[in-house]
C-alpha cells in the first residue's frame, strides 16, 4: 500500500468527508486516493480559499474539514486559513506536502521549514517519519482539533512518503475515530452562584457567541432565554440561535443594552474586540459577569469574571435552567418591567433610523434599501455569507438570521476574502445534508463587498464547476469603505499621467467600470448588472429558481453609500 492511499485511509477511519486544496507536486496522489476512498475533494483556485472553507467545514459540521497543500507557497498561503480557524477556533486539518526526507537541508524545490511555520497556528504540528506512522499522527491531528478549544492541526507529508510503500499491511498503525469532544459539567456551587447573582440583577443581559452556536446549544438557550425572560444580543455569528425575530432578541439596541446592563451572562463568546473588552465606555464600569467557556484559560481574560462556568455550553446552560427552576427565580416581565420598556423604546427608535435610510435612499441604491430589498426576499433557512468593510457592518443589521449556524463572516480575525471559500463550503455541506435527510437545499447567498470579492472572486469558478447554486451579490460602492462616482473617476484618469496615478486615485478607491457580472457570464454562471430597486427585485428572482449554477448580482451602490450615524462604532475610525 502506497503512503497516499495510507493518508485517504486514515482520513476517512477519522471522519473527515471534505478536502479542500490545489494539486500538484508533491500531493497529486493524495487528492486521488481521496476521491477513490469516497472523500469529496473540491479544487480551489486559491490555496488561502481552501483553507478558509475547510475551516468553515468544521464551524458547520463539528468534525474538521481538510486542507491539502503543496509544499513552500501552498503552505504559505494556507496559514491565512489556518490562522483565521485557530482565532475563531473551529477544528481544522490541514496537510503538506514536502520535500522528501533526504533532501533536508539542500535547497530542495519548495524546501521549507513547514512544521515549525505552521505551529504558532495549530494545537498540533508534526511530521511523521514513516508510513506505518501516518494513521497514528491524523488520529492525533483530529483529536487535538476537537477536544477542548476547538483549533487547528498540521500534518507534514515528505514527497518520499506519499510515493513509498509499505509491504507488509499488518506494520501500518491503524487507529480507531478520534472520539467526539468531552462534555463536561460546571461545579454546582458556581451554577448556584451564577443564578444568585442573575436574581439580583436589575437590568440583566444574555450574550451568546458562535462558540454556542458550534456546540449547537440553540434548543435548551432558547429554553433558558424563554423561562427566564431576559434580553439576548447575539454577536454576528451568533445570529439565529435565538431568531433575529424573537421579540427577546434585542441586537437592534446594541449599544443601549452593552452600557446599561449590570449583570450579563456570556455564552460561548469572548470579552475580545468584538465585544469592546468589556470595558467602560462601551460597558457600565460595575457590570457583573457570568461567563460559559469550553476554555478555562479565557475566563476572567480582560475584564474579572464573578461568576466562572466552565465547561460544555449546552450541559452548562442544562445545569442552569434546571437550578432556576428548582428556586424562587422571576421571569422578567416583558410588558411590565422597566428594563424592558427602556429597550423596546431604543429598539423602536433604532427601527425608525433605519427607515429613514432606507426611504432616502435614490438611484444608485444605498446599503441600506439594497438589503432591504433583498433580506425581504430571502428564504427563512438561507445561509448568508456576508463580508466587507459597511457591506458586513450594515448587513449585521439588515440581513436576518433565523436559525444558528447560517451566518458566516469575517468572524473574530475580520478576515476579508473569506466569503467564497465559505460560501462554497456551506452549499457543499447543505448539498450533503438534503440528500441524507430526503429534503430541499437551503439557499447559499454571499453578499460581498466589490473589494472583499475581489480577494476570491475566481472562486466562481470552482461554484461553477462543481454545479453548486450559490447567488453571490457584489455590492459595488466603487472602493473600500466608499470610492468615487464615475464622474469623478473619469476626470482624474482624463487628467493624469498613467505614470501619477498611484500618487492621485486615493487609496480606497476602486475602478467603477468593472462588470463583475461578466466574470460570471463568462465560467457559465449567470450574471446581472442592477441599479434600480426593480431591476434587483426580477434578478434576484431569477437567481433563485436557477437551482443548477451560481449566480451574480452586480448591484451599483451610491459610491458615498455608509452606515447611518452610530452611537459607537465597532472599530476606532481613521481620520479619512
Amino acid at each position: 500500500m502506497d503512503g497516499a492511499t495510507v493518508i485517504a485511509k486514515s482520513l476517512s477511519a477519522q471522519g473527515i468527508e471534505y478536502v479542500f486544496g490545489i494539486v500538484g507536486i508533491p500531493v497529486m496522489e493524495i487528492a486521488v486516493a481521496c476521491q477513490q476512498e469516497g472523500i469529496r475533494y473540491v479544487g480551489m483556485r486559491n490555496e488561502q480559499a481552501a483553507s478558509y472553507a475547510a475551516s468553515a467545514i468544521g464551524y458547520l459540521t463539528n468534525r474538521p474539514g481538510a486542507c491539502l497543500v503543496v509544499s513552500g507557497p501552498g503552505l504559505v498561503h494556507a496559514l491565512a486559513g489556518m490562522s483565521n480557524a485557530k482565532e475563531n477556533c473551529w477544528p481544522m486539518v490541514v496537510i503538506g506536502g514536502s520535500s522528501d526526507r533526504n533532501q533536508e537541508q539542500m535547497g530542495a524545490f519548495q524546501e521549507l521549514p513547514q512544521v515549525e511555520a505552521a505551529r504558532p497556528y495549530c494545537k498540533f504540528s508534526a511530521r511523521p517519519n514513516q508510513i506505518e506512522d501516518i494513521p497514528f499522527y491524523f488520529e492525533k491531528a483530529v483529536r487535538s482539533s476537537i477536544q477542548g478549544r476547538p483549533g487547528v492541526a498540521y500534518i507534514d507529508i515528505p514527497g518520499d512518503l506519499i510515493r513509498g510503500c509499505v509491504e507488509d499491511e499488518t506494520d501500518i498503525r491503524w487507529s480507531p475515530r478520534a472520539p467526539p469532544r468531552h462534555l463536561t459539567c460546571a461545579p454546582t456551587s458556581n451554577i448556584q452562584a451564577a443564578v444568585k447573582l442573575l436574581m439580583s440583577a436589575k437590568r440583566p443581559l444574555v450574550i451568546v457567541g458562535k462558540g454556542a452556536a458550534y456546540a449547537r446549544s440553540e434548543d435548551i438557550i432558547r429554553t433558558f432565554i424563554e423561562t427566564t425572560g431576559l434580553p439576548c444580543l447575539p454577536t454576528p455569528m451568533g445570529k439565529g440561535i435565538i431568531s433575529d425575530e424573537h421579540r427577546q432578541c434585542v441586537s437592534a439596541a446594541r449599544s443601549k443594552v452593552l452600557q446599561r446592563s449590570d449583570v450579563i451572562l456570556l455564552v460561548g463568546s469572548r470579552l475580545n474586540w468584538m465585544l469592546h473588552f468589556g470595558l467602560p465606555p462601551r460597558f457600565d464600569k460595575n457590570v457583573q459577569f457570568i461567563h460559559i467557556d469550553v476554555c478555562a484559560e479565557e475566563l476572567g481574560n480582560n475584564v474579572p469574571v464573578n461568576v466562572a462556568l466552565n465547561g460544555d455550553i449546552t450541559m452548562v446552560m442544562e445545569q442552569l435552567v434546571e437550578e432556576i427552576r428548582g428556586t424562587s427565580f422571576r421571569c422578567l416581565d416583558y410588558n411590565k418591567s422597566t428594563w424592558w420598556k427602556e429597550l423596546i423604546n431604543k429598539v423602536e427608535e433604532n427601527k425608525k433610523k433605519t427607515q429613514l435610510m432606507i426611504d432616502s435612499s435614490g438611484e444608485p441604491m444605498n446599503f441600506y434599501k439594497m438589503y432591504h430589498e433583498i433580506s425581504g426576499m430571502i428564504p427563512d433557512d438561507c445561509i448568508i455569507v456576508n463580508e466587507g468593510a459597511n457591506t458586513m457592518d450594515i448587513g449585521r443589521t439588515m440581513l436576518l438570521n433565523k436559525l444558528p449556524r447560517h451566518r458566516l463572516d469575517a468572524g473574530t480575525f475580520g478576515t476579508m476574502g473569506v466569503g467564497s471559500g465559505f460560501a462554497i463550503a456551506a452549499a457543499l455541506v447543505e448539498q450533503n445534508e438534503a440528500v441524507k435527510q430526503n429534503r430541499v437545499p437551503s439557499r447559499v447567498v454571499c453578499v460581498q463587498g466589490d473589494s472583499a470579492f475581489g480577494f476570491g472572486g475566481m472562486e466562481i469558478e470552482t461554484a461553477s464547476r462543481y454545479r453548486l447554486p450559490i447567488i453571490f451579490i457584489v455590492a459595488n460602492n466603487n472602493g473600500i469603505y466608499n470610492g468615487l462616482d464615475e464622474m469623478s473617476w473619469d476626470e482624474i484618469i482624463s487628467n493624469t499621467k498613467p505614470n501619477d496615478l498611484p500618487v492621485v486615485l486615493p487609496p480606497v478607491s476602486l475602478d467603477p467600470g468593472v462588470k463583475y457580472e461578466q466574470l460570471m457570464q463568462a465560467v457559465s454562471g449567470s450574471g446581472y448588472s442592477v441599479i434600480t430597486v426593480d431591476e434587483l427585485r426580477s434578478c434576484f428572482e431569477k437567481c433563485l429558481k436557477n437551482k443548477s449554477r451560481p449566480c451574480l448580482l452586480h448591484v451599483h451602490i451610491e459610491s458615498t453609500s455608509g452606515r447611518k450615524p452610530q452611537e459607537f462604532d465597532w472599530l476606532t475610525k481613521a481620520k479619512l
